[in-house]
């Protein structure tokens, strides 16, 4: 009993040492607060409208009727299309492209009205600026279904002219109708696709980097083998009462994001907001240990940081978000599963989005947990660098 009373009243010293620490540098409080903070109003704020609105574009109407008239104001009438300019030749809006006034253009060539009149196919044209990826699909969308909907208005006046009627006209046009539903996300919202995996993924990253800051700096310090000593001599409770405010103030800011998220913006969470809550505390422990292994790694301040900012930036890559893991290369594929991030992008979709049950996702949990053992490989190796390793500047 006395030596657990003993491990106790070093474990508190610790503890109460790290916070003396953390409310001393002004660092800490920005990265672990201020920054996060700034990051899910950020990133929120930007994408509030869920996808770019009223993105300009041009038109170039050389047949210049009623039609192609009727044209211009049927697809300024898109959400994501804004007509901001009409120019009188191919060359001038080509130019204004390029010059980035517009991201892309719609081509109307003199007759298109009477050659659609006579049935002989005219041709419309539209150019799009893909360098800018979601501009210019979007546009491309909009012109599409512009040109699509032209083609069958153009087809359906032929057939009635013929004396077919409206529901012989709209079997000929469309033989097979279409009943999409988009799922989880219906509203096709980028902001639900993209900031639920951003918040957490930014706040991984800030874990990384101050987790390998608060041991770096003791070794740069040399305060280590101090730390060390007020616990015994105890890496377990070195460890524990140093990193415990870090998982407590960042298990809150992970709170934040997720009552922001899912209460406040009510982003879809079909499985309640427990579960979330459970998941982010795993990704919060998880990436905690990861840090220790990285600073055990590379016990020197400048490479451990370098190390947590090359695997967190990866993370957003490789975790599915961007581009689907299964449309990777195997290779790839397996080297996911050795990212945090990746598993919590699963629990999520499975949790928040589908709404299934915890244990359909065991199998992510499980790595998760797999990421909080790490240390106990590199523990004996950090202490060591704590007590014989020296800073190099």
């Amino acid at each position: 009993m006395a030596s657990a009373g003993i491990k106790y009243h070093r474990f508190v010293y610790v503890f109460r040492r790290e916070c003396r620490r953390l409310v001393s540098r002004p660092l800490y409080l920005l990265c672990m607060v201020g920054a996060p903070l700034f990051c899910y109003l950020f990133f929120t704020t930007l994408m509030q409208s869920g996808l770019p609105l009223d993105m300009p574009a041009g038109v170039v109407d050389e047949d210049m009727t009623t039609t192609s008239r009727q044209l211009t104001r049927n697809l300024d009438a898109f959400e994501q299309t804004a007509i901001v300019a009409h120019y009188p030749a191919f060359n001038d809006a080509r130019a204004a492209m390029q010059r980035g006034e517009i991201y892309g253009f719609y081509y109307i060539p003199r007759g298109t009205s009477a050659e659609a009149q006579a049935q002989r196919q005219p041709t419309v044209s539209f150019y799009t600026n893909n360098t800018l990826l979601i501009a210019g699909s979007l546009l491309f969308r909009d012109m599409k279904m512009m040109s699509e909907l032209a083609s069958g208005s153009a087809a359906r006046a032929a057939l009635y002219a013929r004396g077919a009627t409206e529901q012989q006209a709209m079997a000929f046009l469309q033989p097979i109708v279409i009943d999409t539903h988009p799922l989880n996300n219906p509203w096709l919202n980028y902001s639900v696709y993209l900031n639920n995996t951003f918040a957490p993924g930014v706040l991984m990253l800030l874990i990384f980097l101050i987790t390998v800051y608060s041991i770096g700096v003791e070794i740069k310090e040399r305060t280590a083998r101090e730390w060390l000593r007020s616990s015994g001599n105890s890496i377990y409770i070195a460890m524990a009462g140093k990193l415990l405010p870090h998982t407590l103030i960042f298990f809150g800011m992970g709170i934040v994001y997720n009552v922001y998220l899912y209460g406040f913006l009510h982003f879809p969470c079909n499985s309640g907001i427990l579960p979330m809550l459970f998941a982010t505390l795993c990704l919060v422990l998880a990436s905690q240990c990861m840090g220790v292994v990285m600073i055990g790694t590379l016990p020197t301040l400048r490479l451990g940081l370098s190390f947590a900012s090359l695997w967190g930036v990866l993370s957003f890559s490789i975790c599915g978000l961007s581009f689907p893991a299964m449309a990777m290369h195997p290779v790839l594929q397996a080297l996911a599963n050795l990212f945090p991030l990746r598993h919590y992008f699963l629990i999520y979709v499975d949790q928040a989005l589908n709404g299934y049950p915890m244990a359909y996702s065991w199998v992510n949990y499980m790595a998760l947990l797999l990421f909080m053992l790490l240390p106990f490989v590199i523990v004996h190796r950090l202490k060591r660098a704590l007590i014989y390793y020296k800073y190099v500047p």
